[in-house]
């Protein structure tokens, strides 16, 4: 029985689908765990930007898509766009990278999939990074980005975002409801991919996915997390959207590995927000790990969750 299933704490929710690991692909994440299990939890501070960047350059090239530097409301950035965009339609997309790594340049071939299976163009912002600027900064930057979408006429923003960018992804989504009456332009929908909710790091699955995780260790976030919140609280709704008032989003759709110690923090945020009454789903994937949605083209689950991640986007543009 996957593990997914055998852990009572997990199973049985309405709100979940699970997702089987295929034999290919089962093959292909044992080899991919021989490579890069020698360095779990080795990135750490600054230092970890080149190579975190490195990783993510490697994504395979999105066919049909053309990338373009920009400044949008005031955040530099980059565009994924391509020919047969649905009009006035964009999506936001927050990379991740603990708050402290990563660039749109490097995620942009991952932001270019997503645009391809959604029909629309995406914007990455470069949102400020710690421990230079710490929090609230990113919170303020993606806020930015979302306004000067609105200023160049989209009239339908969907926000995505992974790891740290999910919970700037999520942590928007409910700042822009809070102030829902401000507002010109409501988001259509929200994706998360594997997102930080819950910055205490006190998910349950950071000791029972600690042993399958192939990338993280719970003192290697806590030092990069404590390095982003500069002593803000992480029980703070603003820090951790775990923690937030959920009633009232936009439709949701959360997508994690089973063995990855961040599982707790999507399964623990889906209940909240379908309980709030949010048209909330997670799907969890058997056997993945954290970002397995970048190796498109090597794994089927990849692509498999990139096109109904795609197919719910494009629905809510339409």
């Amino acid at each position: 029985m996957p593990t997914f299933l055998k852990d009572r704490h997990f199973a049985q929710r309405s709100a979940t689908v699970f997702h089987p690991i295929s034999t290919v692909d089962k093959t292909a994440m044992a080899a991919m765990r021989v490579i890069v299990g020698p360095n779990k939890g080795r990135l750490q501070g600054t230092a970890a930007r080149v190579p975190f960047d490195a990783i993510m350059e490697h994504v395979a090239i999105p066919e049909g898509v053309t990338f373009e530097p920009d400044t949008v409301g005031g955040i530099p950035g980059w565009w994924c766009r391509l020919q047969a965009a649905q009009p006035e339609a964009v999506v936001l997309h927050i990379h991740g990278g603990w708050f402290n790594w990563g660039s749109a340049k490097a995620f942009r071939n991952l932001v270019g999939h997503i645009a391809i299976h959604a029909g629309a163009v995406a914007f990455a912002p470069d949102y400020r990074l710690a421990p230079e600027h710490p929090f609230p900064a990113a919170a303020e930057d993606v806020r930015a980005s979302y306004f000067g979408l609105i200023e160049r006429g989209y009239k339908k923003i969907a926000v995505t975002g992974d790891s740290a960018g999910g919970n700037l992804a999520l942590g928007l989504l409910i700042s822009l409801k809070a102030s829902h009456s401000n507002n010109p332009v409501v988001p259509v929908a929200g994706v998360a991919l594997s997102p930080v909710t819950d910055l205490s790091l006190s998910g349950a699955t950071w000791t029972t996915r600690a042993a399958a995780d192939p990338y993280f260790t719970q003192s290697q976030a806590a030092e990069l997390v404590h390095s982003y919140l500069n002593e803000a609280d992480p029980g703070s709704p603003a820090a951790s959207p775990l923690h937030a008032d959920l009633a009232g989003l936009p439709p949701i759709r959360i997508h994690v590995g089973d063995d990855e110690v961040l599982l707790d923090d999507s399964v623990r945020f889906v209940d909240r927000a379908f309980a709030a009454g949010v048209d909330a789903q997670l799907d969890v994937w058997e056997g993945m790990v954290h970002g397995f949605q970048g190796s498109v083209g090597l794994l089927n689950a990849s692509t498999q969750s990139l096109q109904q991640i795609g197919s719910f986007l494009s629905k809510r543009f339409a």
